[in-house]
């Protein structure tokens, strides 16, 4: 059975907003500074560190892709973005939005630490509410 993990940018979060064009540069940077990471310790960290590359089919219509390992641990992480609505304290309702990262049932649990991973960096950059794949929830966004 597929599990999703939730980044919810809730009001206090640093951007309202997210496309997945902005999903794909995060990815990217993420790959580039753990590619760093290894470059520091005189290591090929960057192939180890998030073993993935961005595919995307035609039916996705821009809202989502997929991240493909070739790795013999790894499989495949599904990322989208979405809305949707939510009633606030005050009884107005408001458009939120989330991305959500799916593990397929062809998953690993390489895949699932990884996938932990980008949450919590996605969740830091974004500084969003991130609710993981096994229910809880972290808070990324500064809280009054």
């Amino acid at each position: 059975m597929a599990v999703s993990a939730f980044i919810k940018l809730v009001p206090l979060s640093a951007k309202q907003t997210v496309t997945i064009e902005e999903v794909k540069d995060l990815f990217h940077y993420y790959k580039k500074i753990t590619a760093k990471t290894g470059d520091q310790l005189n290591w090929q960290y960057g192939d180890s560190a998030f073993p993935y590359e961005i595919k995307e089919k035609v039916e996705s219509n821009g809202t989502w892709f997929y991240l493909q390992s070739d790795h013999e641990r790894y499989n495949a992480i599904l990322i989208g973005v979405d809305t949707e609505t939510v009633r606030n304290e005050d009884g107005t309702e408001n458009e939120q939005v989330y991305i959500q990262i799916t593990l397929p049932e062809q998953s690993t649990h390489g895949d699932k630490g990884k996938a932990n991973e980008f949450c919590k960096f996605l969740a830091k950059k974004l500084q969003g509410e991130l609710h993981l794949f096994n229910e809880r929830i972290m808070y990324f966004y500064p809280r009054k």
